[in-house]
């Protein structure tokens, strides 16, 4: 090895993503590094899943294509007005900003929570990408009940992914977002030319015949047996607050604090109009092919297979990849948090090796819906929370940051505030009956930042606010 050239460790530990510090003017990033990353992020094996959710459980074709396309339409203002100018202003990550205002043991929690619920998606989409490869293979996969498979090519096909994903993130937003890149063109054509393809099984055989025929045999309004009613509250909701984590629960702060304007946070709607709009209705047609060739319910490869052929189960396959890239980086940000003395690409490399572990057993993996869904309910009112310190504070002559001004480890207002709100959500969400708990991610973050105020209008010492200036800049 010549003395100028680094070995990998040293690359990676000169990575330096600014987890405890303001990202610097030079560093931001433009528009079309965003758009790569959102719009291939988005566009995930998942989507295999997501999309024959609606016509299994019998959503009416009108309220498919109105719900999402409220639905994104909503998610997209989430990430463009709330999430994005707060990560452009303060330019941290959203577990640096928790920490200046909770202090490190509350931050601690909500950095143990991230990382794990990070880990289970990330294995999640391992899975999907190693279910293609297995098909490819010849290898049965391991269904989504069974704790574990005994083939061992299997949990080789499953470590060889979880070693390229890791590796990537472990380079940094730069790696993650080239990484995006590359592979954003061409997914999205996959996933619509295999709907295309697979319409004419249906009887569309022009485009006056496709809403009769989505109304008739792919979005019915009729349930499979045993599921429940998707209504148009069900389909514009989901569209709008699955992701609710990352945009007003503010995870995604550690991906557009690199935008170099707020405004930047519309990439989002490459994402969802492409990933959650054209994706889910274009797997919504090859699950009813599916149904109709008496495939009770089938696997995301099987799906993408059917529709595409190999390209479509390669597609499954970089999928996965690029959307547990991102996720693993975020993780690495999360536990690093809570390790502050270990080197971020390290913390990234362990939580990779999780996820990769987590992957191997797919009954865990089975529960991501759940664990999304409760990942939801912590998170939105911790993002309500950040918001009122970062804007409402000031004008109120309270204090921001008031943990790391006060040189303080525990901020038992935020705890009260954040267990409050989740309480209330979950009451409310007993009370109601809801399919979702997607549903309370709106009144969690409403009770979040109604909850913190109040208790810091109470609690915030006037003697203690006349001492310290509120702050201007975070």
């Amino acid at each position: 090895m010549t003395k100028n050239k680094l070995s990998l460790a040293e690359q990676m530990a000169a990575v330096n993503e600014y987890e405890r510090e303001p990202v610097p003017p030079k560093k931001v990033k433009g528009f079309k590094s965003f758009v790569g990353m959102v719009a291939s992020e988005h566009i995930a094996g998942t989507e295999f899943v997501i999309g024959p959710l609606f016509v299994l459980h019998g959503a009416a074709a009108s309220d498919v294509f109105l719900g999402l396309l409220v639905g994104n339409i909503l998610a997209t203002l989430s990430w463009a007005l709330v999430c994005a100018p707060a990560a452009v202003k303060t330019r941290l990550t959203i577990f640096y900003q928790l920490e200046k205002i909770c202090g490190a043991g509350p931050v601690a929690i909500y950095n143990f929570v991230n990382g794990l619920l990070y880990c289970v998606a990330a294995a999640a989409m391992i899975g999907v990408s190693a279910s293609s490869i297995g098909l490819l293979m010849n290898i049965d996969a391991p269904g989504l009940t069974d704790l574990y498979t005994s083939d061992p090519l299997w949990i080789l096909i499953i470590f060889g992914i979880g070693v390229v994903i890791t590796v990537v993130a472990t380079f940094g937003f730069d790696r993650v977002s080239r990484f995006a890149n590359i592979f954003a063109p061409w997914m999205p054509l996959v996933f619509l030319a295999s709907g295309i393809a697979m319409l004419p099984t249906l009887g569309v055989n022009n485009v006056s015949e496709f809403w009769s025929v989505a109304e008739t045999k792919i979005w019915t309004g009729t349930p499979v047996a045993g599921a429940t009613q998707y209504t148009f509250w069900h389909i514009l909701i989901f569209a709008w607050l699955c992701n609710s984590a990352m945009h007003i629960g503010l995870g995604d702060m550690s991906i557009y604090r690199y935008a170099k304007k707020a405004t930047y946070g519309l990439a989002s709607g490459f994402g969802m109009f492409i990933g959650h709009f054209m994706a889910w209705v274009a797997s919504g047609i090859l699950c009813a092919v599916a149904l109709q060739e008496g495939i009770s319910n089938p696997s995301p490869g099987q799906i993408a297979f059917m529709g595409a052929g190999v390209a479509g189960a390669i597609c499954v396959v970089i999928a996965g990849w690029t959307t547990a890239n991102p996720t693993i980086y975020r993780a690495g940000l999360a536990v690093q948090g809570l390790m502050p003395r270990f080197k971020r690409w390290k913390v990234t490399v362990v939580v990779g090796v999780t996820a990769t572990l987590l992957a191997c057993f797919p009954a865990i993996v089975s529960k991501l819906d759940q664990f999304l869904g409760i990942y939801a309910l912590c998170a939105s009112p911790v993002g309500a929370i950040v918001l009122v310190d970062i804007y409402v504070f000031p004008k109120m002559g309270l204090i921001s940051n008031v943990a790391f001004e006060k040189g303080s480890k525990f901020n038992s207002i935020f705890m009260m505030a954040w267990i409050f709100s989740i309480v209330a959500s979950y009451i409310l969400y007993e009370l109601t009956n809801a399919d979702f708990y997607f549903f309370m991610a709106i009144p969690g973050f409403i009770a979040g930042g109604a909850f913190y105020l109040a208790l810091s209008l109470v609690f915030q010492k006037k003697d203690y606010r006349k001492e310290v200036q509120p702050l201007t800049d975070s």
